[in-house]
C-alpha cells in the first residue's frame, strides 16, 4: 500500500508543479491500478503495483521499437519520457551477476535437474525478482542453465 500512496502523492505534487508530462504518466498508472482493482475486486499490494508498472514499461519499450522503426522519433521520445517517470517507482535493477546468483539459488532450492523443472524455478524467481529485472530474459537464462 505504501507504493500506491506514494504514487497518489506524486500526482498531487505534479498537479501543484504544473508538470503536465509527469502528471499524465502518473494518471495513466493510477488508472491502470484502479482498473485492476475494479476488475478483480481486490486491493492491490505493492507487488501487484510493481507488476502493473513493469507491464507498462514493457509496453512502452515495444512502442519505442515500433516508433523508431517507422522513423517517428517524436513519439519514441514521449514513450521514453514515460518510461523515465515509471522507472522511478521500480526498485533498483539487478545486474547480471545478481540475476545469475538468484537463478543458481532458485535451482538449488527447488532441486531442479532439467528443463522439465523450469516451472518450479521460474515460480520462485518471479516473486523474488518482480520489477527488478526483465523476467523474459531470466526465463531464457534459466532455460539455458537447465539445458546445459
Amino acid at each position: 500500500m505504501q507504493l500506491k500512496n506514494r504514487i497518489t502523492e506524486d500526482m498531487k505534487t505534479a498537479m501543484r508543479a504544473k508538470d503536465a508530462a509527469r502528471l499524465g504518466t502518473v494518471r495513466l498508472l493510477l488508472a491502470a491500478m484502479k482498473q485492476k482493482e475494479v476488475d478483480e475486486r481486490v486491493v492491490l499490494s505493492d507487488a501487484d503495483v510493481l507488476a502493473i508498472i513493469d507491464k507498462m514499461v514493457k509496453q512502452r519499450r515495444e512502442s519505442i521499437a515500433q516508433f523508431e522503426k517507422a522513423g517517428r522519433t517524436d513519439l519514441a521520445d514521449g514513450e521514453k519520457a514515460e518510461i523515465a517517470v515509471l522507472s522511478t517507482y521500480l526498485p533498483q535493477q539487478l545486474d547480471e551477476a545478481e540475476v545469475a546468483q538468484a537463478i543458481a539459488a532458485a535451482i538449488t532450492e527447488s532441486g531442479a535437474s532439467g528443463a522439465k523443472d523450469m516451472g518450479k524455478v521460474m515460480g520462485l524467481l518471479k516473486s523474488r525478482l518482480a520489477g527488478r529485472t526483465d523476467i523474459g530474459k531470466v526465463s531464457g537464462l534459466v532455460k539455458a542453465k537447465l539445458a546445459g
